[in-house]
């Protein structure tokens, strides 16, 4: 390796974990296949998510983990097409039915269902989206392990964490991994319907994918 090639790597390396290889590729291509980061696609869902993460972050050193993909984004909050940045991840059905109704792992006095992400990174982010002209919303990102598909669901999800901008299943699950292993957590999402019945036409995957690989290049002008 030549002292100009190791100018070019980063002091250490980003992995970007996504759910399935449409959304990898799609970071892959913003990316241009830059050096210092690595893009895999770990499966769909938290479990997935976690023990893909932790198997990638115990080959190798890094210095921040992504949770990047499209998903569904809670209506008057974020519209379709758009751009989520997390400032939490939560994972939003991890807990108990009751009679007096949900109740959390964290009240459960189990372990946290929530994990703060950077300020600084955040803002750095949602900064540079918006400079590049990218509609770019911050706030809660829920993770679930099942797809809401009903208003009354959606309505429930967004009493528990007020502010909630968009629905995924695999953030929570790589957030806890990389929370294991002490490196920083970042989650951006593409919006690509609204959280509520299911309605595949309203879907828009291909905006979404397209949204996800420009705000991938973006990303490798603010993380390297």
């Amino acid at each position: 390796m030549t002292s100009n090639s190791r100018q070019q790597e980063p002091k250490k390396r980003v992995l970007v974990m996504t759910s399935v290889s449409a959304e990898r590729d799609a970071v892959l291509r913003g990316l241009h296949n830059a050096n210092g980061f690595d893009v895999l696609a770990g499966g769909v869902g938290p479990a997935a998510a976690a023990a893909s993460t932790a198997t990638a972050l115990a080959s190798a050193e890094y210095g921040l983990v992504v949770s990047a993909g499209i998903g569904g984004g809670f209506v008057g909050r974020t519209e379709v097409g758009s751009l989520v940045v997390a400032n939490e991840i939560v994972a939003a059905d991890l807990g108990a039915e009751t009679p007096e109704g949900f109740c959390s792992l964290d009240k459960l006095g189990f372990g946290s269902t929530r994990f703060p992400v950077d300020a600084t990174l955040v803002a750095r982010v949602t900064e540079a989206l918006h400079a590049a002209g990218l509609p770019v919303t911050t706030g809660p990102v829920l993770t679930v392990s099942t797809v809401t598909g009903t208003v009354a669901t959606a309505l429930e999800l967004t009493s528990r964490v007020p502010g909630a901008t968009a629905e995924v299943m695999e953030g929570y699950g790589v957030a806890i991994a990389a929370h294991n292993h002490g490196v920083p957590i970042l989650e951006i999402r593409a919006i690509s319907n609204p959280v509520g019945p299911r309605n595949r036409a309203a879907w828009r995957i291909e905006e979404a994918l397209t949204m996800l690989e420009s705000a991938s290049s973006v990303l490798l002008e603010v993380l390297l």
